[in-house]
């Protein structure tokens, strides 16, 4: 999907539009951590973290992303990075694919 704009709001905001409608996802309302965040059945996957998108996907595949050098550890502010969080950058990464990578792992 080409980005007309590539600011990290208005990549997450056509991330967003695209994939809100499919079954099962919704933004989350709650206020704090994942506030905005894309959900599938009720399960945060995606969500926008100053400039950089926050996503669940497996183990695995998030090693991979940070050894490739598309994504970060993500650490939630406890001295540890969390194995299935990874960030990614605006620039680099197709964010949308990503997002469907999410979306089914934590959909499943």
């Amino acid at each position: 999907m080409p980005f007309s704009d590539s600011s990290p709001q208005a990549r997450y905001r056509q991330v967003s539009d695209a994939l809100v409608g499919l079954p099962g996802v919704t933004v989350a309302s709650k206020k704090g951590f994942g506030e905005g965040g894309l959900m599938v059945a009720g399960k945060l996957f995606a969500t926008l973290r100053g400039e950089e998108m926050l996503l669940k996907l497996p183990a695995a595949r998030v090693a991979a992303l940070i050894a490739d050098g598309s994504g970060s550890a993500f650490d939630a502010g406890k001295g540890k990075a969390m194995k299935e969080w990874v960030t990614v950058q605006a620039t680099g990464a197709d964010w949308l694919a990503l997002a469907r990578e999410a979306m089914a792992f934590v959909g499943r």
